[in-house]
């Protein structure tokens, strides 16, 4: 199994945020750059604790009144309530324009902020080259988040040529001040050898300080190497407590593994109950894998109550999103009219979106439907074309030499080949 490397995350820098209310009388521009360092901390307590008190109308006058005496600080709070819209409405302009002023004062929290606003094209045209300058300043001044956001940058090649070693080293400035998104993605490019030779072992060790920090992809990513024996002696044990300290955050994925353990008796008793369970959890969070294989346990009633209707509702699910089984077993309970009519030409759908995807059994089922003109006209050209997909498969064995019997008969029944 694969390890996906983590996308790019962005997120306000954590700060103070203030109601601003326009309606509040200004100070006199002449009168607010007179202001000492005793009056200005005089303000800033007052305005915290006024914001602490849900008073945002006082709480925006005193930090008015030191933005535009020129405080970075009160800058970057009004910049950042504007583009959080809590206390406020929101207003993406005016949070650039004052986040602009605090980052001219090399505020590195308000230069990744502006970062973002440039990112995401809010209060401003998209435009990755300038939120990647603005993030470079940040980091510069050694912010993590921003060291982070750098290295994914360089690691997808957003605004600048794709570079993995330089991803490594943003990401390891930001490691070294715990940013566990960077430990994580460190961990990424030693297991998949970029940037750096491939290290399993460097990897674990990334994955382990990521997961410490009870970073939930790090600890699904343990799970895995563990459960595959991926750089370490494979350990069913280990890959479930890990597994299990990551569905306990809501990792889909790891819950469904869970459940394959559990439906398997890999490294715990055989219960389909629990894998049940398990998979319920990760099929509410729409993982199609899981939704699929809770439709098998309630069609052949393991760990549950048989339940044809629970069981086409989980498959429908799945096949919304894709998944082929799933969309082969759909076709099967309408064509053998398993808790619903009979109805060959829903099974026939359902059918071809699997064998689309290559499902070999629903090609092969395609295939025989044809050559029976159940539910379609009889067609032995489509029978055919049908069943060569089937043989020509080689990830179900079975299927393949009943699809190379079958136009064996077809060139029987029909005399000769097309």
């Amino acid at each position: 199994m694969k390890i996906l490397v983590l996308l790019l995350l962005v997120f306000l820098v954590a700060g103070a945020v203030y109601a601003l209310n326009d309606s509040k009388k200004r100070p006199a521009s002449g009168a607010t750059h007179t202001l000492s360092d005793s009056d200005k901390a005089t303000l800033l307590t007052a305005a915290q604790q006024a914001y602490q008190q849900q008073d945002y109308a006082t709480a925006l006058e005193k930090w008015l009144t030191l933005a535009e005496a020129g405080d970075a600080e009160a800058q970057f709070d009004l910049g950042t309530a504007y583009s959080e819209g809590k206390a406020m409405p929101r207003n993406d302009a005016k949070a650039r324009e004052w986040l602009e002023k605090s980052a001219a004062q090399n505020n590195a929290a308000a230069q990744f902020n502006l970062g973002l606003l440039y990112y995401k094209g809010k209060g401003t045209p998209q435009d990755i080259n300038k939120a990647r300058e603005w993030f470079e300043k940040a980091a510069i001044q050694g912010l993590s988040e921003a060291q982070f956001n750098l290295g994914v940058f360089y690691e997808k090649g957003r605004g600048i040529p794709q570079n993995y070693e330089k991803a490594r080293e943003w990401y390891e400035k930001a490691a070294a001040q715990g940013n566990g998104f960077a430990k994580y993605n460190l961990g990424t490019l030693y297991a998949d050898g970029k940037g750096t030779p491939q290290d399993y072992g460097k990897a674990r060790e990334w994955f382990e300080k990521a997961a410490a920090q009870g970073f939930s992809e790090a600890q699904h990513t343990l799970g895995v190497l563990y459960d595959n024996g991926t750089g370490v002696a494979q350990d069913y044990d280990q890959a479930r407590e890990w597994y299990e300290k990551a569905a306990a955050q809501g990792q889909a994925e790891s819950q469904y593994n869970l459940g394959l353990f559990y439906d398997n008796g890999q490294g715990v008793p055989q219960d389909s109950t629990k894998a049940a369970a398990w998979w319920e959890k990760a099929a509410e969070q729409n993982y199609a894998a899981a939704q699929y294989s809770l439709g098998l346990l309630y069609e052949n009633g393991r760990g549950v109550a048989q339940d044809y209707d629970k069981a086409r509702e989980w498959y429908e699910k799945a096949a919304a999103q894709g998944e082929a089984s799933a969309q082969f077993n759909l076709g099967n309970l309408y064509a053998q009219g398993d808790g619903i009519a009979q109805d060959y030409n829903k099974a026939r759908q359902w059918w071809e979106k699997a064998a689309i995807q290559g499902e070999a059994r629903a090609q092969f089922n395609l295939g025989a439907h044809y050559s029976k003109g159940e539910g379609v006209p009889q067609d032995f050209s489509k029978a055919r074309e049908w069943f060569e997909k089937a043989a020509a498969q080689k990830n179900d064995e079975e299927v393949r030499q009943a699809a190379q019997h079958a136009l064996q008969i077809l060139d029987q029944v029909t005399g000769k080949k097309p």
